[in-house]
This record gives C-alpha cells, structure tokens and sequence, in this order.
C-alpha cells in the first residue's frame, strides 16, 4: 500500500469520477484533496476536457499550477514551476483541431455518418446537450488536439467509422457520456509516462503512482498505474484491464467523489 510520506503522484479522471456525474459536484472529494495538498502530492487531472476546461477547475479546486493531461492525452500541460523547460507551458500531441475536425467533417460527407460534434453547435446548444453553463461550454470548445462528439448511428456505422478513423491514423475513445476522436500517437497512458519521466527528472526519484477512472477510456491510464480504482460509473460497457490483480486495483461502491473518496481511502492509510 502507498503512504503519504512517500512519493506519490495521483492521477484523476475528472467526469463521472472527482466530479459528479450530473451535477458536476465535488464535495465529497474536499478532504482528501486538502490531505494530498498539505503533504505536496501533485494531483494530476486527467481528463477528456480541454486545457481551458481544466485550468478552470483546477482554480475550483485549489490546484491552479499543477500538471495536467487534457483532450485525452493529446494536451499535457506541464507543472507551473518547470517554465525553464522545452515544451512549456504544454505539449501537444499528433494531429491539430482544426485539422482534425475537417477530416471528420470529410467522412460525414462521404459516408453519411451522423453524429454531432461540440464544434459544430452554438454554445448554447451545447448547454443543453451537455448541462454545462455557458461559461464552461465555452470552455468545452476550446480543444487543440482532438473533438469529441455525440454518435447518433448504428452500432454497425460505427464499426465502419472507427475503421475509416484508423486508416487515417485516428482513434475513438468512449468516455462516460461523449465519444473523442484524437491521433492514435496520444493517450492518457502516454501522457502520464512522458510526465512520469518529467517528475523524475526534475526531483531525483521515481514516484508511485495511483489513477482513479470510470469510464472505458481511463482504461489505458489505470492499466499504467501502480494501483487503480475503478470509481462505479454509468457506462454501458464496463471498465475491464488486463492486470486486474486484487492488490492493484478496486472497484468502488459508490459513484463519482464518493467512489473517488473511497478509492483513496482504501488504498492510502491516514494514519
């Protein structure tokens, strides 16, 4: 088991995991993010959200200047103290938004694929598509390395999509409510171990690290993870890793930050 004296880094899903899956509270999760900040263990957001999105959060929840991983992968934003590096403030990954967003806009065209992306409509039909504010739909509109989007064909169109997306060397992730469409050279694992090699670097040591999911695609992340926690989502398909081992990974009773609470809870002693 990890312990707060020793190096940890704690990577969350933000969605359906640290924040509630409809009311995007986050209550229950206040007391172990103020542990984590008193004993200086970064917690990296990662997330489907763009790097605007997070940052927003991040004031929200008192970890403004900590390193991220946005748009899956595909943005990481890195820690506010290593401005002296190469790739600061963020590292973007494959394929650009607006470079992407035509390519999806082609196949729709070609092959009558119908779905919805988030650039395609207003902010306040974003709104109401996904119960965000105005403010933070705005913010939802900001990606720069991949587009999500809401399917609305066949299971069978679907399969053909996702092959016309890999022969461009695209990828579709499903997350709790909304599918991504980003380059297949990032990913929530990538990006956690280029930042991984970051913290090492800069401080001499390796880290622990500890991931929270709950949807499919925090798969790749908690399958890289020392120790996992599946937060109980509301996916249909379920959250399966290849090294499901006992002592690696739990799967909580409870959704969102209360699952979230528990997952530390049972992995990390207080005492």
């Amino acid at each position: 088991m990890p312990q707060l004296h020793e190096p940890l880094l704690i990577v969350s899903d933000l969605d359906g995991t640290l924040l509630e899956h409809h009311s995007y509270n986050w209550e229950a999760a206040r007391p172990w993010i103020e542990v984590l900040r008193d004993h200086n263990i970064p917690l990296i957001l990662c997330s489907a959200k763009s790097a605007a999105e997070i940052i927003d959060w991040q004031n929200a929840l008192a970890l403004t200047g900590q390193a991220f991983i946005a748009e899956n992968g595909a943005v990481i934003q890195l820690d506010a103290r290593w401005s002296d590096h190469k790739d600061y403030p963020r590292l973007l990954t494959g394929i650009r938004h607006e470079e992407l967003f035509s390519l999806l806009d082609k196949l729709r065209q070609k092959f009558g694929f119908k779905f919805t992306c988030f650039a395609d409509v207003d902010e306040s039909t974003l709104c109401e598509l996904t119960g965000l504010t105005r403010n933070q739909a705005s913010l939802a509109k900001l990606s720069e390395a991949s587009e999500t989007l809401i399917w609305r064909d066949t299971d069978e169109q679907l399969a053909a999509f996702n092959d016309q997306l890999a022969a461009l060397g695209l990828m579709m992730l499903q997350g709790g409510r909304f599918w991504h469409v980003l380059d297949m050279q990032a990913g929530k694992d990538k990006a956690l171990h280029w930042l991984q090699e970051q913290f090492q670097h800069r401080e001499g040591k390796p880290h622990i690290t500890l991931g929270l999911g709950d949807s499919p695609a925090d798969a790749p992340l908690l399958e890289s993870v020392d120790y996992a926690v599946i937060v109980k989502g509301y996916s249909r398909q379920a959250v399966t890793l290849q090294n499901d081992n006992a002592q690696r990974v739990y799967r909580t009773q409870a959704y969102g930050p209360e699952g979230w609470k528990e997952g530390l809870d049972h992995f990390i002693p207080l005492k």
